[in-house]
């Protein structure tokens, strides 16, 4: 999907600091996802956000990143976008203990994020060496997300009238099983 748009795609190597999680329908997957952890090594945002990632550690943040997200752009599903942004949060706030999430966004996704995830700027446009692309630098802090969450998970058959994916998430009750479940993998 990165190439198809143009972007430079390097592989990521193996890190045990990131997750990636991939969404499938009847066997094919659809869209996926990764969850980078904050550690020693830092995080991507590092390489271009440096400064502003830092302000995030000075403050005691316990970081956590998004990259590469890619969905098959034929398939309609908040409900299985939702479903992996859920799993992430539920990675990031249950089994490792993080309090903010920050991601680099190109500038023609920057509304997406605002609009259906209530991520916030926090840095000018700069250059993306990575991808060889323009990004914003977002955050949005795990307990918003816990809040939205709580207000309007498991509320898509009724979403009102907000522009938001969070009435896609899990209820809470599933949110709950799910964290569990994960936990006693862990």
């Amino acid at each position: 999907m990165y190439a198809m748009r143009g972007y430079n795609v390097a592989k990521m190597e193996r890190d045990p600091n990131r997750i990636t999680l991939s969404a499938s329908d009847k066997g094919s997957v659809i869209g996926t996802v990764t969850l980078g952890l904050d550690s020693e090594r830092g995080i991507l945002a590092d390489e271009i956000f440096r400064d502003h990632v830092d302000a995030y550690r000075a403050r005691g943040a316990k970081l956590c990143e998004i990259t590469k997200l890619a969905f098959d752009p034929q398939v309609k599903s908040k409900m299985a976008l939702a479903a992996l942004f859920h799993t992430l949060f539920i990675y990031a706030r249950y089994i490792h203990g993080r309090t903010d999430v920050l991601i680099e966004v190109n500038p023609r996704h920057r509304r997406f994020y605002q609009t259906m995830l209530d991520f916030q700027d926090q840095a000018e446009l700069r250059h993306n060496t990575r991808v060889d692309a323009p990004a914003y630098l977002m955050w949005l802090s795990v307990e918003h997300m816990a809040q939205q969450i709580r207000r309007m998970g498991g509320t898509s058959s009724h979403p009102g009238t907000e522009r938001s994916l969070y009435p896609y998430f899990f209820s809470q009750r599933e949110e709950e099983g799910i964290a569990n479940r994960l936990i006693k993998l862990g």
